[in-house]
């Protein structure tokens, strides 16, 4: 029998992936830290009651260990499948601290791999990266390119890039889909998501200074925001998972369309406050103001935010576009779809669960 097992649940992706496997009545697992039980139980049950579908099987591991800390008993009953694996299971925070992304990222694929690779029958084993596994690199990246750039943003980029190059290695031997995805924000449509991070930080910022007489750009950029709705995310992922074509490849699940920052903010302020933003606050003195960690907190905005505005690339989206080619599946146009994303904002911005904590 088949079984799809996921790593990275309850987070709000992998949440939103088994949902749409479990319409489809399809055997699914979970491995799961045993910290996560309860909040995982309680969405593995609401998908369950809302899809009428089969009890989502709950393992208790740890990426982090050698086996993934699952118990002899769990490791035969997927040995005894044809499994599909999505490893998703990572720490997303631009912020995080080196040795925690290092053992989490890092390690922890290298252990996921391990496991990956001692099952009789892998199906497939998608990979979630991350467009930004670029870091400082300019111009066009393409998906398949892994070259190591002279640096990273932060230790979230560099992370991730070890992490696919260990994922990469084994395209030789297992039928591999790797996911790197843009900036993802919420439901194109409903604006839904589960924090505000990337491009909401903006709309912390604009949020909390909208009492100003008027609201500055941050710096000058000429360079273009890459942000990609769930819904796109979810419904290309689920696709390419199952598309005989999509083993072997990488894949960018970005904008092809992306719009220049400046537009994004100015329409952000526009829809915040019904203003234009007006005058410049300078990079420089941004990035120092920043680095206060009272300052960053009461606009809640992390600092590394700053390192997207003037970078310079755009990523290449041939794969996708061909093996989505008979799919109907498109990114929509993210200016278009903004006013659900404030909408959404302006509804939770209050509620603690959504804001992420800055350090």
């Amino acid at each position: 029998m088949e079984e799809i097992v996921f790593t990275g649940f309850p987070g709000f992706i992998a949440s939103q992936l088994i949902f749409k496997h479990a319409h489809q009545h399809e055997m699914i697992s979970a491995i799961i830290l045993p910290s996560e039980r309860e909040k995982a139980e309680k969405e593995a049950r609401r998908i369950e009651k809302e899809t009428n579908c089969r009890a989502i099987k709950l393992i208790e591991g740890d990426i982090t260990q050698a086996g993934l800390a699952i118990s002899t008993t769990d490791q035969e009953y997927l040995k005894e499948k044809t499994v599909t694996i999505w490893h998703l299971a990572a720490i997303y925070d631009l912020a995080v601290p080196r040795d925690l992304a290092w053992k989490v990222n890092v390690e922890g694929t290298r252990h996921v791999n391990d496991f990956v690779s001692n099952l009789q029958n892998v199906k497939r084993y998608v990979y979630f990266s991350t467009a930004y596994v670029a870091g400082n690199r300019e111009g066009i990246i393409y998906e398949n390119e892994l070259e190591r750039p002279v640096a990273f943003k932060n230790f979230y980029e560099e992370t991730k890039f070890e992490a696919e190059l260990l994922v990469d290695e084994l395209k030789k031997s297992l039928p591999i889909t790797i996911i790197r995805p843009g900036i993802v924000r919420g439901h194109s449509v409903t604006g839904k998501t589960i924090k505000f991070d990337g491009p909401y930080f903006f709309l912390n910022l604009i949020d909390r200074v909208k009492i100003l007489p008027f609201i500055p750009f941050v710096g000058r950029s000429t360079s273009y925001i890459n942000v990609v709705p769930i819904d796109y995310i979810l419904e290309a992922a689920m696709y390419l998972s199952k598309l005989d074509a999509a083993v072997g490849q990488t894949v960018h699940l970005t904008d092809p369309n992306p719009h220049p920052i400046e537009e994004v903010y100015r329409n952000m302020v526009q829809l915040m406050t019904g203003k234009q933003p007006k005058g410049r606050l300078p990079h420089r003195l941004a990035q120092i103001s920043l680095s206060v960690g009272a300052i960053r907190k009461a606009l809640g905005v992390e600092i590394e935010t700053l390192d997207y505005l003037t970078w310079t690339a755009d990523f290449d989206t041939e794969n996708a576009e061909r093996l989505l080619e008979n799919s109907n599946i498109q990114c929509a146009d993210f200016l278009e779809t903004m006013p659900a994303m404030v909408e959404f904002y302006n509804v939770h911005k209050n509620d603690k669960n959504f804001q992420i904590p800055i350090r």
